[in-house]
């Protein structure tokens, strides 16, 4: 399938080397309202250029349209692809409203395209387990769950773009820009959210309008309880990787990154004797993109943009598709209007 990305900022490279990397799958065009960024992006990998996004979406071998812009800037070229009728794949977060996902699903479902969303955490091996585990009753009743993101972003990452930092293009700060992932890896496996208690400040960084900081107190719809911590105010030498837990009456572990700090079950069964013999953490491990975001490699997105490729062929819904991509947005803005009320508890 002939792909195309609208964007030529990191995100975007990430994009175009996980579809080059994917078999029967070529990238097949680039636009940027940036000529000359284009012109180097599409220099770099050997792909179109497109003058106007107009002749980009005109173009009738491009079939899958990859958006690679700043989050608050989401919604009008997923929108003009979606009306062109090529299936998108957007870069997280899908949009930073619930409000315009609507409108993106809207527009999907009357051209009869897919919309889809790069959930890349979903897609390594250890959640993939430790969501099987919980499918499969071994927690026992779930009670204490957590996302905790403790990262860090120099100045100079908020300075080196206008939209960074800002509500209107980054749609929030360390809850929205970097801790989504692991927001959505939580109510991916553990369920839905009932309501939601929080707080966040700016505490390390100039001229930001956004959270550097947050904590959320959760309670699922099931009865457990649980926490979220992100911040980009957290520094270490070699970064401090995302984790989640989760504890039940039968069970806990501790997912770090893409491998675990526990994996501990009162019934045994053969999957934990592989968990603990290749899956376990490293005594000081370093966070995957917690202090600099190119150190990040690009096989979750490859393995995502496949799974969307396969599921397009196939005529089946993908499990990152928009409805499940605003289930992490609509918790992260429950946080941000429960901040704005002074913690006040906000049902979802």
């Amino acid at each position: 399938m002939k792909f195309g990305i609208i964007g030529t900022g990191m995100i975007a490279h990430f994009h175009a080397r996980a579809i080059q990397s994917i078999e029967n799958a070529s990238l097949h065009s680039v636009f940027s309202h940036t000529p000359q960024r284009a012109a180097e992006f599409a220099s770099t990998h050997h792909c179109q250029n497109a003058s106007t996004l107009e002749a980009f979406l005109a173009d009738p071998d491009l079939e899958i349209v990859t958006i690679a812009t700043p989050s608050g800037s989401h919604r009008e070229p997923t929108l003009a692809a979606l009306n062109a009728g090529k299936h998108v794949i957007c870069e997280k977060p899908l949009e930073i409203t619930p409000e315009r996902i609507d409108l993106l699903i809207a527009a999907a479902q009357k051209k009869n395209v897919t919309l889809s969303a790069i959930l890349n955490r979903r897609f390594n091996q250890p959640f993939s387990l430790l969501k099987q585990a919980v499918d499969q009753g071994r927690f026992g009743r779930i009670t204490l769950c957590q996302a905790s993101i403790p990262w860090f972003r120099s100045q100079a990452y908020y300075d080196s773009a206008a939209w960074r930092g800002t509500w209107k293009f980054d749609g929030g700060g360390a809850l929205m820009n970097q801790a989504i992932h692991t927001i959505d890896q939580l109510i991916s496996a553990v369920g839905p959210v009932k309501r939601v208690s929080a707080t966040m400040s700016c505490l390390a960084h100039h001229h930001i309008e956004v959270e550097d900081t947050a904590v959320a107190i959760i309670e699922f719809e099931h009865g457990a309880l649980g926490t979220i911590q992100a911040s980009t105010a957290c520094w270490s030498t070699t970064g401090h990787p995302a984790e989640l837990h989760i504890c039940g009456t039968q069970g806990s572990a501790i997912l770090s990154d893409e491998s675990f700090r526990v994996w501990d079950f009162l019934k045994p069964t053969d999957d934990d004797a592989y968990v603990k013999k290749n899956l376990m953490a490293t005594a000081g491990s370093s966070g995957i993109g917690a202090n600099d975001p190119n150190a990040m490699n690009f096989s979750g997105h490859q393995k995502n943009v496949e799974h969307v490729m396969h599921a397009i062929q196939n005529h089946t819904p993908p499990t990152t598709d928009a409805h499940e991509a605003r289930k992490a947005v609509a918790l992260i803005c429950a946080i941000y209007e429960s901040c704005r009320n002074d913690g006040q508890w906000i049902s979802l």
